[in-house]
């Protein structure tokens, strides 16, 4: 039984059963607010509302849990998408209402990012035009996506993605709600153990000043390594011409300030990114909790707004530590991009490779490379990421032979970015048309980043081969952020019944914190929601997907 739900002007709201195709199945009632309608009706299987993001985290703070939802602007995103209009068309409920009625499109709010204000200062939600009613705009533009998607050449898989897409939703909010157990005095023993004591006034750590006078030393004047300009032209005076102060291009420098300024970016980074400043930010009574945003990148790749959740580095991991009598029950998936594009290229001989929990690679190398697993690594990863010249071009003719349908799928995928086609996931996740888009990782407007990032254009030549490369990797990156949407959509479920919660998820791994006679159990739950989530998004296939569990105590003794 699905159920629509608006807020009106005096905080209430006004809600109403609905069919199937979105109109209206029974009188419209009124209750005092979201959470007192959502426990009156325990029998409602579906909350169809604006925006899942506005409306969860309030029921959740009233200690009401949603089990499903259709979060309307989030369908509305990827609609969007589908049709080529990602970036292109505003994606409210406000927005998708004027374009219903012919009226004038409201523009979306500013992305607030990490840089931005915090929510005390956000706008809000886009409002509709005076005088009309919340639920009529919502049910009308409910309605109206769902016959777009019935219009569809593949409607199931989209209405999959959509329901998937707001189960993250609701996951991001109750990720939020639970935090990761953070240990802040391990984290201040850690910053004392590696960047020594603070001085006052603001100054760099003990540790950091001593190694930005070494590096000073060495060049023979005072040199601020924080600053890369800096750092490339006392190599130039040195002699040494570098195009850049990453980590990779010094390590092949042969110059005494390389070893302490090499140790100094890595302090930096964890002063700048994991120090203390950090610590006091964003570790409130033992829990971490970041603001997750579901499909931040175009790939649906989660990000998000501050806090580095998702690249928490090893050493700072010695901090999140269970509460004493639970466990950490950390999953990463194994080989995820290569079992995907067995999946989604339907190709006989990869399907094969990857129906087997052991190491992917290692078969691989077996089946087609002479058991050099390096060499079949890279050129799995060379026809996934476009790494075709060099022994790049030599590996992967070698792949296309064994494995043609693989190839070839992104292959194609990789003309049709080329020529300014739409490139779609296995599920309709949409990659938008040239310069029109936001990049996978990068977040800029879904261009490949120069090394000054700047985004490439896409006039053709070298920018339409670089978008070939984009669309190339799009294909396997978005499925298998769809298939991970799915996964997790599948392990809250199985979670429900037990005291464990779902504390933390990035790109392809989870972690689940549980008491400690529950351990055993959610292990077997995540491997059983990533087979599920395997078969609903891709069918009846062999191919598995591993997710190998470790049961631990501290975040940073999981196996890698």
């Amino acid at each position: 039984m699905r159920w629509a739900v608006a807020e009106t002007d005096d905080g209430g709201v006004r809600l109403c059963p609905v069919d199937d195709a979105g109109r209206p199945s029974g009188p419209v009632r009124a209750a005092r607010d979201l959470a007192t309608a959502v426990r009156e009706r325990p029998e409602v299987t579906r909350w169809v509302w604006r925006s899942t993001a506005e409306a969860y985290g309030p029921l959740l703070a009233a200690g009401v849990r949603v089990e499903r939802c259709y979060d309307v602007e989030v369908a509305e995103t990827l609609l969007l998408g589908h049709a080529g209009q990602w970036g292109r068309q505003p994606r409210s409920l406000a927005a998708a209402w004027a374009r219903l009625r012919g009226l004038p499109v409201p523009a979306d709010p500013p992305v607030r990012t990490a840089d931005t204000q915090p929510s005390l200062f956000d706008a809000g939600p886009v409002p509709l035009p005076p005088g009309t009613d919340p639920l009529t705009a919502l049910l009308a533009v409910y309605a109206d996506q769902l016959a777009r998607t019935a219009a569809l050449a593949r409607p199931a898989r989209m209405q999959l993605l959509i329901t998937a897409e707001s189960a993250g939703m609701l996951i991001a909010a109750e990720l939020r709600r639970a935090g990761l157990p953070w240990r802040a005095d391990v984290h201040r023993e850690l910053l004392d153990e590696l960047l020594g004591e603070r001085y006052p006034g603001g100054l760099e750590p003990r540790r950091l000043a001593e190694l930005a006078d070494e590096v000073s030393r060495a060049f023979g004047s005072r040199v601020r390594p924080d600053l890369p300009a800096e750092i490339v032209r006392a190599f130039a005076r040195a002699g040494i011409k570098i195009g850049s102060t990453r980590a990779w291009e010094l390590q092949e420098i042969d110059h005494p300030a390389v070893a302490p300024l090499l140790q100094y970016k890595k302090l930096y980074r964890l002063h700048t990114a994991h120090g203390r400043a950090w610590l006091k930010a964003w570790v409130h009574e033992g829990r971490f909790r970041p603001e997750y945003l579901p499909g931040g990148t175009v790939s649906g790749r989660w990000t998000t707004n501050g806090g580095g959740a998702l690249q928490i580095p090893k050493v700072v991991r010695r901090a999140v530590v269970a509460d004493p009598g639970w466990r950490l029950v950390v999953a990463d998936a194994e080989q995820m991009e290569p079992r995907v594009l067995a999946a989604i290229s339907r190709d006989r001989g990869l399907m094969e490779v990857a129906g087997s929990t052991r190491d992917l690679y290692a078969t691989l190398s077996d089946r087609a490379f002479a058991g050099d697993r390096a060499q079949a690594k890279l050129a799995l990863l060379g026809a996934i990421y476009g790494q075709t010249s060099g022994d790049g071009l030599k590996h992967l003719a070698a792949l296309r032979r064994r494995f043609p349908a693989a190839v070839e799928y992104v292959d194609e995928a990789a003309r049709a970015g080329e020529e300014g086609r739409l490139v779609r996931t296995w599920l309709g996740r949409t990659c938008p048309p040239a310069s029109d888009g936001a990049d996978a990782e990068s977040g800029e407007a879904g261009l490949p980043q120069e090394d000054d990032g700047e985004p490439v254009g896409y006039g053709g030549g070298a920018g339409a081969r670089a978008r070939g490369r984009f669309t190339r990797n799009f294909v396997v990156q978005g499925s298998a952020a769809d298939w991970a949407l799915l996964m997790l959509a599948a392990l809250r479920r199985e979670l429900a019944p037990l005291r464990a919660e779902l504390v933390f998820f990035q790109h392809d791994e989870v972690i689940v914190h549980c008491p400690e006679e529950e351990a055993a159990q959610v292990s077997a739950v995540v491997q059983a929601a990533a087979d599920l989530a395997g078969t609903i998004a891709f069918g009846d296939t062999p191919v598995r997907f591993p997710l190998s569990p470790s049961v631990v105590a501290c975040y940073a003794d999981a196996k890698e």
